[in-house]
This record gives structure tokens, C-alpha cells and sequence, in this order.
């Protein structure tokens, strides 16, 4: 593996790099497939009208440890739609964006993926979708070479999370083989929305300050203020997942047209990107002395 520790992290992808490139990038996930194919394919378009800048795309996955239980539920009701790989693939290059699309999946599905054994075969698969990254929840980064590899083989990003407790040489590790963005989880335990955002945010920004690549907040992020806060504090983007699943699953429950869930969703993704520009702002113009 080479030593990336002593360059800037400059990504593979160029949309992802550009998405970062000019202000805070907005990056919003939904589970591919929830609650429908085709709803699916509007709620995603929505996001990207409410101004995403890169949006994660969920592969569900059976064993999703690292989700609370609104993206768990948002699984479930995809598979049982019907959702695969092939079906996740078709609809990365038929739905109609002009953010960068990220893969938000589980290591086996990646692994088991094709005739040949490895992550080779889904990377490329993915690639020729469109897909620009990966976010791997469950893949350790001392596992993480062959998968990277693959990444730098056909162009995609390789995007690690780092935990509020993650340091030292496993810290290192994940840094020297992440590219594109740094998935900074804002909060101990999984995901979901909250309505405070946590005081462990600010010190994983601190600790990972040193690195030369973005790093993009989630985990609990759920309005405009929080967005505001957090790119304040020094992020330079922001993810946010349960809340938008949250709206889905509202839409589900209520029997709610796909037009007003998407509504809400676009509505909803506005406020998190203008929220986020107003921390930017903040941050980096000059206050006026009275």
C-alpha cells in the first residue's frame, strides 16, 4: 500500500472533489428502493432539486450494525420491495441528478458480489453506474487495501467514518487509505435524528484538523440550526440520513402521495443547505466593527 500520509488526500473522484471545492457540501441519504422503486427514484431527484451536493445512496443490507432503527426499518421495506444490487445499479443509472452518487453498503454484499471473489466485480460494476464512492460501515481499515485498490482501479472514492473514539494508529490507518470526504460521526452509538447536537462533534473536528482532506459531519442531524452549528464549528459538509428517512417512513405510514413526500423532502433538503451556508458564512466572513 503506498504511503498517502505525507500528500494531501486529493480524492479519486472529481465530482466528489468539487462538491467540496466552493462552500459546505450537503450530503443527504435515503435507502434506495423504500418504500417502492419508483417513489424511491422521486424522493432522490428531490434531494438533489433541495441542493445536494453528493447524495448517499443506501444498499440494504440484512445485518445493518451500524443503523439505528429509522434507517433499519427503511431497509427492511426496501428488501421486501424487492431491492438487489442489479435493481440497485439500474436505478443509479437511471435516476436523474446532478449530484455525485456515493454507495452507502456492507462489506459482504460488496465482497460476494460477481464470479470472482473479492471487491473487484462490484466496484467496477458499480463504477459503470456512475456510482463516484463508497461508505463501507463495517469494513476495518486494516482490511481495507483490497477494496482500496479496487477504488483507485476505476476511479471511485473510498469514504471511512471515524468515530468520536477513534485515535491513534487506527486513526492513521483510515486517513491514509480514505479519499474524497471524512465521514465524521458527530456522536457515540447509531444513527438516528436528535434534537441537540453533540459537544464530541467539535473535538473529532479537532483531532482530525491535521488531515488534508473534507470533512463532512453526521450522525443526529436533523434542521437547519444544526446544519448552521456544525459547519460553523469548522465542517466542511454536513450528511444527514434519519431525518429525510424519517419523512419516507411519515409518507408510509400516513398513505401519503409520493409528490408530497417528495415535497417535504425537497422543503426539508433546502433548509439543511441553507443552514449550512449560514455557518459558512459565519465562519469565514469578515465580522463588520461598529
Amino acid at each position: 500500500m503506498a504511503d498517502r500520509s505525507a500528500e494531501p488526500v486529493t480524492g479519486n473522484s472529481e465530482a466528489i472533489a468539487a462538491a467540496f471545492a466552493d462552500g459546505p457540501a450537503y450530503v443527504p441519504y435515503l435507502v434506495v428502493g423504500d418504500p417502492d422503486y419508483e417513489s424511491s427514484m422521486a424522493y432522490v431527484e428531490a434531494l438533489d432539486r433541495g441542493g445536494a451536493d453528493v447524495i448517499e445512496l443506501g444498499l440494504p443490507f440484512s445485518e445493518p450494525i451500524a443503523e439505528g432503527s429509522t434507517i433499519q426499518e427503511a431497509l427492511v421495506r426496501s428488501l421486501d420491495a424487492g431491492m438487489t444490487p442489479e435493481r440497485f445499479f439500474a436505478f443509479a443509472e437511471e435516476v436523474d441528478v446532478d449530484a455525485a452518487l456515493v454507495c452507502m453498503t456492507y462489506y459482504n454484499l460488496i465482497y460476494q458480489y460477481g464470479d470472482e471473489t473479492g471487491p473487484r466485480p462490484f466496484v467496477e460494476r458499480a463504477a459503470a453506474a456512475g456510482i463516484q464512492g463508497l461508505v463501507v460501515p463495517d469494513l476495518p481499515a486494516e482490511e481495507a487495501d483490497p477494496l482500496r485498490e479496487a477504488c483507485d482501479e476505476f476511479g471511485l472514492d473510498l469514504v471511512f467514518i471515524v468515530a468520536p473514539t477513534t485515535r491513534g494508529d487506527r486513526l492513521d490507518r483510515m486517513m491514509e487509505n480514505v479519499s474524497g470526504y471524512v465521514y465524521v460521526q458527530a456522536r457515540l452509538g447509531t444513527t438516528g435524528a436528535r434534537d441537540d447536537v453533540s459537544d464530541q462533534t467539535t473535538e473529532s473536528l479537532d483531532r482530525l484538523r491535521e488531515y488534508d482532506v473534507p470533512k463532512a459531519v453526521g450522525f443526529g442531524i436533523s434542521s437547519g440550526e444544526h446544519a448552521e452549528r456544525i459547519v460553523a464549528g469548522g465542517a466542511d459538509g454536513i450528511i444527514v440520513g434519519s431525518a429525510l428517512v424519517d419523512v419516507v417512513a411519515d409518507g408510509v405510514e400516513n398513505d401519503l402521495s409520493t409528490e408530497e413526500v417528495a415535497d417535504r423532502l425537497e422543503a426539508l433538503s433546502r433548509e439543511l443547505k441553507d443552514g449550512a451556508e449560514r455557518g459558512y458564512r459565519s465562519r469565514t466572513e469578515p465580522v463588520e466593527s461598529a
